[in-house]
This record gives C-alpha cells, structure tokens and sequence, in this order.
C-alpha cells in the first residue's frame, strides 16, 4: 500500500508501512517518514526566499559532520521535482556500523525543499530503493 504526502504545493509517495510525522516550523514544515527499521527520510518547506539551496544543504553537511567528525562525503547534483537538486552523499560510523546519508535542497514555486536522509548499511538493500522511489515521486503541485 502506498500513501501520499500533498501540502503547500509539494507532494509525494511513500509506504504505507513507513510512519509519518509532520511539523511545524517558523516558515514552514518538515515531514519525517520513518521506515520500520532505522531508516529515515525527511522533507522540509521553508516558504521563504532568503533560503539559499547551497547553504541548506552545507548546513546540513555540516551538523552531520559535527556529530561524526570522520564522515566522508562527495557532492552529488540531481533533478528532483524537474528541479535540480544539489547537496552531498555521505558516510560515516556510528555503533559500530557503517551508514549511508544524502541530502538534496531545490527551488520550488513554494520555497526551498530540503531532503534528509539516512540508514545503515544492513538496511541499505531495503531502505536506498525506498529513498529513491519516495524522491523520484516528489513533484510541485
């Protein structure tokens, strides 16, 4: 079973087995989809212009390299929504086991669209075929 995210202009898909929570933010939201494991993938709504989508993501990179100092990552440019999307895939340690994390910000008509995500690599098999789906379904409405 699928469902289906659809707020302020952005929407997209994702499992039905995978839970949902939205909150609210000073310019927007975040929408955090968790899978019944550890795996993760958050999109957020900053309805504001001043929100460039190089410094969402370096942001982004930054806090996670805060918390693992040894991450390593590469930048990565993709489409997403018809936009291009530019942010980092990364990896790093923690526990004893090794994950991988990507993030990806686009203009939309909206605002800024910032997306998270993360999972191990015992999950990877199930959880990067569920990332791509759910960013390849993210359209502008």
């Amino acid at each position: 079973m699928v469902s289906r995210f659809h707020e302020n202009g952005i929407a997209f898909l994702y499992p039905g087995n995978w839970t949902l929570e939205r909150e609210e933010h000073d310019t927007g939201w975040i929408a955090t989809i968790q899978s019944p494991g550890t795996a993760f993938l958050s999109i957020a709504l900053f309805q504001t212009d001043e929100l460039d989508i190089g410094v969402a993501v370096d942001e982004s990179l930054k806090n996670l390299r805060s918390e693992y100092p040894d991450l390593e990552d590469e930048p990565a440019v993709e489409s997403i929504a018809g936009q291009p999307a530019v942010g980092h895939d990364a990896r790093f340690f923690s526990l004893d086991l090794t994950n991988t994390a990507g993030m990806r910000a686009f203009r939309a008509e909206a605002g800024t669209v910032l997306i998270l995500w993360q999972y191990t690599d015992h999950e990877a098999e199930l959880a990067e075929p569920v990332v791509r789906a759910i960013c390849a379904s993210i359209e502008e409405t």
